[in-house]
Parts: structure tokens; C-alpha cells; sequence
């Protein structure tokens, strides 16, 4: 009899329990802090910018650029709250050899060409917990320092969930580690100011990456909004 395989673009409210909290949390302080001690000389910025109640209640989407595999890892040690990510539906294969922690640290498969109802209901069950959501509107890693192409997806999700956006930026990040004694790589995360789910589709998209692009010192390729520009006409 074939066993039947869990399609893990559907979760719900009652898998980001107490138990799967204390996990998650667990493996962030012992092994993903032990590891950033050992391997990289890491700065974290901006944390004020995360009000404490808020961010506990979860109620923000954390999204952040794609440089590394890592790039989760990080904007956990920024937050410092259990985050629920959105990841490439090929990581939940049973021969992918992230499937098992991907799964257990509460990430949903998400099918990166076409969006799906169950993706929405996900979102709508993690954001009724203390957990917050996870994106990377570049889609795949981009280690370069350029925003274009942004996926639109994030931002439908934001509304859907009615949670504001908190923009991530990694920033100097110069490589992943070196297996040699007293040799570390280098990367600051800065955390930029809560954008409001309310603004207009395209304001979102501008205002997320105007601040990743001033954090990490990217090229900036999103067009200004015409309700930008409308302001900007009137106050000359």
C-alpha cells in the first residue's frame, strides 16, 4: 500500500502550538545563534522599529531580500519571534535534505507559478496565532544588489491577512562560511519601519523596497507610484 504524501501547502492554526513554539525557539537560540557565533561577525540593526506587543501578537509579515539559504535564519534573529515561512514547494520532496527541520520549523509550501486558495488560508490560520508569516517577494536568492522583478503575491497577502509588512534587509553579506580556523564572513540585518497593509498595492511595493534598497544599499528598480508623484506635483 503506498503510503499517501502530505501536501504541506495547507496548515493550520492548531500545527504553531505551544510544543512547535518551544522548538523553533530552541533551535534559534541554541543552534542558529551557537552557528552566527562561530561562523560570522553579524550585526543586527533596527529592532526598535518592532513594537514589542504587536510583534508578539503576530500580526506582521516579515519580508525581507534573498541573498542565502541563511536568509531565514537571519530575519528570526532579527525578529526574535517564531516565524512561519513561505518557502519553493520542491524543499517538502521527501529526498530534499531540508524536508524534515523545513517542516518541523513550520514553513507552507507555496507553488512559486500559479497562487493557490489553500496558500490564503494558511496565512489566515498563522496570523491567528502568535506566529507571524515570512516572505521573500524576490522569489529565489538574488545575492546581487539590484530590486527588480518583485513577486506582487506579498502584498495580496498582507490585505488578506490585514498585516503590516516589516521590511528585512540583509545587507554586506560576503559569503557563506569558510571552513577555516578564525576565519568568519560578515553581514548586517536591519530591521526598517512597519509598513501599513492599507496603503495601495503599488505604494507597498515602493515603500518596501525604497527601505531594503537604503539598508543594504541596493539598486532601486520599483517605479514610483502616481499617487507619489500626484504629491509631489502638488507641493512644488
Amino acid at each position: 500500500m503506498t503510503k499517501e504524501v502530505r501536501n504541506f501547502n495547507r496548515r493550520y492554526a492548531k500545527e504553531y502550538n505551544i510544543f512547535r513554539t518551544i522548538f523553533y525557539m530552541s533551535f534559534l537560540y541554541i543552534v542558529v545563534f551557537g552557528f552566527f557565533n562561530i561562523f560570522y561577525n553579524y550585526k543586527i540593526e533596527g529592532r526598535k522599529n518592532i513594537p514589542p506587543k504587536k510583534a508578539k501578537s503576530g500580526k506582521y509579515i516579515y519580508a525581507a531580500n534573498h541573498v542565502s539559504i541563511f536568509d531565514p535564519t537571519m530575519v528570526a534573529m532579527a525578529a526574535l519571534c517564531p516565524i512561519a515561512f513561505m518557502a519553493k514547494k520542491e524543499l517538502f520532496e521527501p529526498e530534499e535534505k531540508l524536508s524534515w527541520l523545513v517542516k518541523r520549523l513550520g514553513a507552507f509550501a507555496v507553488d512559486r507559478t500559479k497562487p493557490e486558495i489553500a496558500t490564503f488560508k494558511t496565512v489566515k490560520d498563522i496570523v491567528s496565532t502568535s506566529w507571524s508569516l515570512g516572505i521573500f517577494p524576490q522569489g529565489g536568492t538574488r545575492p546581487y544588489g539590484k530590486l527588480e522583478d518583485i513577486r506582487k503575491g506579498f502584498v495580496a497577502i498582507a490585505k488578506n491577512a490585514k498585516a503590516d509588512i516589516v521590511p528585512i534587509a540583509i545587507a554586506d553579506w560576503d559569503g557563506y562560511p569558510k571552513l577555516k580556523p578564525f576565519t568568519r564572513r560578515n553581514v548586517k540585518i536591519k530591521v526598517g519601519e512597519p509598513i501599513s497593509y492599507q496603503l495601495k498595492d503599488d505604494e507597498i511595493i515602493y515603500e518596501w523596497c525604497k527601505q531594503i534598497s537604503q539598508m543594504a544599499n541596493y539598486e532601486n528598480c520599483a517605479p514610483i507610484p502616481e499617487s507619489y508623484k500626484q504629491k509631489e506635483t502638488q507641493n512644488v
